[in-house]
């Protein structure tokens, strides 16, 4: 995980969008609760925004230089294929 400590020159700003009960969002919301700390720690000037909206379907977003931003739905993926989505959004914003 490497790529981690590089996430704040690739990327300007991580979104997490998901349901507070719905068990769509609940890998999500693991994952946001297992690794926030860890993204923190290794970019502590990225914003890494978390948005609870009820029925909504879980979302990653990351803006980059520009105004450009991508999103990935998270529906139906585990927490290792959400880190993995993260991993590519972050690879993505290399120019």
């Amino acid at each position: 995980m490497a790529w981690r400590a590089s996430l704040s020159r690739n990327v300007k700003e991580i979104r997490f969008l998901f349901c507070q009960s719905s068990p769509a969002s609940g890998p999500a919301r693991e994952f946001v609760k297992k690794n926030y700390g860890d993204i923190k720690t290794r970019n502590p000037t990225l914003p890494v925004l978390i948005r609870e909206c009820s029925g909504v379907q879980p979302q990653l977003w990351a803006r980059y230089d520009m105004g450009v931003e991508r999103c990935v739905r998270l529906d139906g993926l585990t927490e290792a294929q959400i880190d993995k989505k993260l991993e590519e959004l972050a690879k993505a914003g290399v120019a």
